[in-house]
């Protein structure tokens, strides 16, 4: 039931990214599809994707933001403003009565609610061969998994690697102009 909500908060989400004319809306609007995407992972007993979601969310939306703030946007009129500030509070309030029933909905903290970790600690030496049974629950059982989340991550940093790499040679060639221009 939960879920259901979520994912439909996810679509008014994306329709609102591309139909807004503001970027920097659509970039928070974008943002906010990936956080609840990370939540949706969490309540569907998804801890490690969640968290790598989230991740990789946090470093987007800062890179896009960084993009964004970067460009002349026009001043929207002064009426505007207020209508952007009452749908900004609307949106918050949305989503802080969705979050609270999400948020009591899963399990107490410290009490198991999945039970797999028990096959794994019971059965993994003889699975798998491995004394060490982290090493065997993920480069075993969950292989494809942790190989997702690896390359996931890899591309992150290497996408954050380029812009920033790119934008230090913009700053070098300026500077290498300008000593040109002095001679």
């Amino acid at each position: 039931m939960m879920v259901d909500v979520l994912l439909i908060l996810m679509i008014v989400g994306a329709i609102i990214a591309l139909e807004v004319k503001n970027l920097l809306s659509a970039v928070v609007a974008v943002g906010t599809v990936g956080l609840v995407l990370s939540l949706v992972f969490l309540l569907l007993q998804a801890p490690d994707v969640a968290i790598t979601q989230l991740a990789v969310e946090i470093i987007t939306v800062i890179l896009l933001i960084r993009a964004t703030l970067r460009l002349e946007l026009p001043q929207s009129p002064l009426i505007s403003r207020p209508v952007g500030i009452l749908t900004g509070l609307c949106f918050a309030a949305v989503f802080l009565i969705l979050l609270v029933p999400g948020l009591k909905e899963l399990p107490a903290f410290g009490s198991p609610s999945v039970r797999v970790a028990q096959t794994y600690l019971d059965q993994g030496l003889a699975d798998t061969g491995a004394a060490n049974l982290v090493a065997s629950v993920l480069l075993d059982y969950r292989a494809y998994d942790t190989l997702g989340e690896a390359t996931v991550l890899f591309a992150a940093v290497i996408g954050v690697l380029t812009v920033l790499r790119a934008q230090g040679r913009k700053g070098k060639q300026v500077s290498k102009g300008a000593e040109h221009g002095k001679e």
